[in-house]
């Protein structure tokens, strides 16, 4: 990365995180995932391009996170932190793999730029959208390494 898209950006307070309780931690208690269960997995993903996270950036808001835990069903929209921000699809990514890591298996993700704040927004989502395109960025190991890093896990 030569060139930072947004040099210096605006960044914003973090939220606490969520008060456990003792259900939380209890197994007997079926407990439905919610909005907030999800922003506190994706709120630390790291942005490639600075050393802040997507909370920081307000990329990631517990407002543009939406759960039908019924359904089983995950959508979350980001707001890049530039209209023409190159690393879009890379943060989609990491969303996705967060939450395709930390989720069961039966949950439906879907990881969009939220409308109007890409001048790319289309293709990106589309590209997030596709299954096959998602599995052959993850077999790319250099892509997986950015990825993983935006997690935050050293690979050993």
């Amino acid at each position: 990365m030569d060139k930072l898209d947004n040099i210096n950006p605006k960044t914003y307070e973090v939220s606490a995180g969520r008060t456990r309780s003792d259900a939380d931690f209890d197994d007997d208690i079926e407990d439905p995932i919610d909005a907030r269960e999800i922003f506190d997995l994706i709120r630390n993903i790291n942005d490639p391009e600075h050393p802040l996270t997507l909370e920081q950036l307000n990329v990631v808001t517990e407002e543009q996170v939406s759960v039908t835990d019924e359904k089983k069903y995950v959508n979350v929209m980001f707001t890049p932190t530039i209209p023409h921000c190159s690393m879009a699809t890379l943060i989609g990514l990491a969303i996705r793999v967060k939450l395709l890591r930390s989720l069961p298996l039966n949950y439906k993700v879907d990881v969009q730029i939220r409308p109007g704040t890409h001048a790319s927004e289309l293709a990106v989502n589309k590209q997030l959208a596709d299954k096959e395109r998602v599995a052959a960025a993850l077999e790319n190991s250099q892509l997986l390494e950015v990825v993983n890093q935006c997690l935050d896990i050293r690979e050993e």
